[in-house]
């Protein structure tokens, strides 16, 4: 994936998006991945549940789960229906076990438990996707090779103007070429916080977003 924009944004693009992260920032603070994990390979675990599943309700199962299962190779000898009643409220529990289990067996096998480093070695396990790698990559390693695109940011996204696509891959890419490298990491954060807060899949509070004033979309009286 192209990492760099191929000409430099505008700078009065750049101008409002900076200000658009200033307030988000203001609002949000500092930000970290809300899902709960103690190992890294937890994390892996916690986002291949989140797909179509609020982190909330992933953070309900995963202490039971990460307590049944303590080790990266008890996931690889699961019992299958064993895991897949622990899971089950998250939906997709026979895909997600399924995940599970070879994401946990081909760690072990191909990196010796540890996760890589690289979004092209990351992408090969069980359950991943860019969204599952961006989100390692950033949280375990430190790394920023990407964004993280989930539903709220795929469609603030469009909100905001960044992009007019709805594949996730898709709108990451927009999202590189416009944005520079220093906002990717908290930008998702923001913008996930943001949809749960005011900017929401069934309905856009614009009166009491922070953004009111600024976002291309707001029914919000520019001035008033």
């Amino acid at each position: 994936m192209q990492n760099r924009p191929l000409k430099k944004p505008d700078p009065a693009f750049l101008k409002w998006f900076s200000r658009i992260f200033s307030l988000l920032r203001k609002e949000f603070g500092e930000v970290v991945t809300p899902l709960h994990f103690q190992k890294d390979y937890e994390l892996a675990i916690a986002v291949i549940l989140s797909a179509q599943c609020t982190d909330e309700r992933v953070n309900q199962v995963t202490p039971a789960l990460f307590k049944t299962f303590s080790t990266l190779e008890s996931f690889a000898n699961a019992n299958v229906l064993e895991l897949e009643k622990l899971i089950f409220s998250t939906g997709f529990y026979h895909n997600k076990a399924k995940s599970i289990q070879g994401f946990a067996k081909k760690l072990l096998n191909d990196f010796d438990g540890e996760l890589p480093k690289t979004i092209e070695e990351l992408i090969t396990l069980p359950g991943f996707g860019r969204k599952t790698a961006n989100v390692v990559l950033s949280e375990v390693h430190g790394l920023v090779e990407g964004i993280v695109v989930d539903t709220h940011v795929n469609r603030i996204s469009k909100v905001l103007g960044l992009t007019t696509k709805s594949d996730p891959v898709q709108v990451e890419k927009d999202l590189m070429a416009l944005l520079p490298e220093k906002y990717w990491r908290d930008i998702s954060l923001y913008l996930i916080f943001l949809g749960r807060k005011s900017c929401k899949a069934y309905r856009r509070f614009c009166e009491e977003c922070i953004l009111k004033k600024d976002c291309p979309s707001s029914s919000v009286v520019k001035g008033a």
